[in-house]
């Protein structure tokens, strides 16, 4: 059976979780927390949807893979940069998510300019901290929306976030560095 017709789908569902990313900021600086969570969640859910239509369906493509990526950085980081704003996660948090994602596209960058491209594979470790990080935003935003006291869950995940981060960091790092020793 082919599913040509449908290639473009996982895509589409990629672009869509961009689209959603600022109407879920919207919604939190509107103080519209219960609207922000739900299309979080839909925002979060649609993550996994588009690679397992891809993976499930043969429907991989380069450009896939690169949007992908895009709109789980901009979702993510757009969100916990606006939770900071709104003293909702403390900053160093951000600071370390966001160092990691920089960290990630600088090393991109700088073996693309010294032609000697690298190719970023998901790794299991990075894999399970995006899981973290998007169970702690959706904990974070669930809070707000139902007036839940997630305290001790919170402070859990953010140190959960805070050492995943800083090992995914690390292995993309390390694996950088043997990549530019060749």
């Amino acid at each position: 059976m082919t599913f040509g017709l449908f290639a473009w789908l996982p895509n589409f569902i990629t672009i869509s979780r961009l689209i959603l990313t600022p109407v879920v900021i919207d919604m939190m600086v509107l103080d519209h927390w219960r609207a922000a969570f739900v299309i979080f969640v839909v925002a979060a859910v649609s993550d996994g949807l588009d690679g397992w239509l891809a993976r499930t369906f043969n429907l991989r493509s380069e450009l896939g893979a690169m949007l992908d990526a895009i709109a789980d950085k901009a979702l993510i980081v757009s969100i916990i940069g606006t939770l900071v704003a709104l003293t909702q996660i403390p900053a160093t948090l951000a600071i370390v998510v966001i160092s990691r994602d920089v960290l990630i596209v600088g090393a991109v960058a700088v073996s693309s300019l010294l032609d000697r491209p690298l190719e970023i594979k998901p790794l299991r470790v990075s894999k399970a901290t995006t899981v973290a990080q998007l169970t702690l935003l959706a904990s974070v935003l669930s809070q707000q929306a139902f007036a839940l006291e997630l305290g001790l869950w919170v402070d859990m995940l953010e140190a959960a976030v805070a050492a995943l981060t800083i090992a995914s960091a690390s292995v993309y790092l390390w694996r950088w560095v043997e990549h530019m020793r060749q």
